[in-house]
């Protein structure tokens, strides 16, 4: 069975499983093509999708002025790593919230959260978005956009045995954001893309140093694991260790 199939019959498969009184046959036939859409999503559709789920993540956020020294900061460090990943325009903006988070989708819109602005250097700040540019420029995100997209069709399918569908679909753009928020990369997703912002400050001449500190400081968050960020990445001190050794080779 091929990947479409498979996230077509699990779309329809969750909602028989939630019961078949009062199916809305209508709504159920709609996420089961929604499923095999997102199979199938092509790049472009990718980044139309993600426009609009970056756009409304922006209504719901509070962002910093542009007056605001946390805008003045980026301004800074996105001029130091590039206005360009592999081709798609980069897009910053810091959100004002005490959570330590950050991250990218496929149309190269990156936000940044003043919570982690507050822990870390300007070079910090670089290292952790240099990552976050990895999963764009290695196709991580596109893949998430997919994963988010075929979620939000099996919610749909559950929520047909009630009827309940409107609300969904109204929400569907806010719902898309935050699974890509909270997108579950891989350990091997994720070290490739330290090694992407490794490559990348090494480019730039930025230091790559920073790209350890910025782990450690990590490191003693971790237990607490306060934010997404922490939810599916290798160990904080592995990844220092990591870099460590990229260092210490000249590689």
């Amino acid at each position: 069975m091929n990947k479409s199939c498979t996230l077509l019959g699990g779309a329809i498969a969750l909602a028989l499983l939630a019961g078949c009184q009062n199916m809305d046959t209508n709504a159920l036939m709609q996420s089961g093509t929604q499923a095999f859409s997102a199979a199938t999503l092509s790049d472009e559709q990718v980044k139309t999708l993600s426009v609009e789920s970056c756009a409304k993540m922006d209504q719901e956020a509070k962002i910093a002025p542009d007056s605001s020294t946390y805008a003045a900061r980026l301004k800074k460090i996105s001029a130091a790593l590039g206005d360009n990943i592999e081709g798609t325009p980069a897009n910053y903006k810091v959100y004002q919230t005490s959570d330590v988070n950050a991250w990218a989708m496929a149309n190269g819109c990156i936000r940044v959260y003043s919570g982690l602005m507050d822990l870390m250097t300007d070079q910090e700040v670089e290292a952790v978005l240099g990552h976050e540019m990895g999963h764009v420029a290695l196709g991580h995100s596109r893949k998430a956009m997919q994963v988010a997209y075929a979620t939000t069709a099996a919610r749909t399918a559950a929520t047909s045995v009630g009827g309940a569908t409107a609300a969904l679909s109204q929400s569907q753009l806010g719902d898309l954001g935050e699974a890509l928020v909270g997108a579950q990369f891989s350990q091997r997703q994720e070290s490739q893309a330290d090694d992407y912002s490794y490559d990348l400050l090494k480019k730039r001449g930025l230091s790559t140093q920073a790209l350890v500190t910025s782990f450690e400081k990590l490191a003693s968050l971790d237990k607490g694991k306060s934010s997404s960020m922490f939810d599916s990445h290798p160990p904080s001190e592995a990844r220092a260790q990591h870099i460590r050794d990229r260092i210490a080779s000249g590689k």
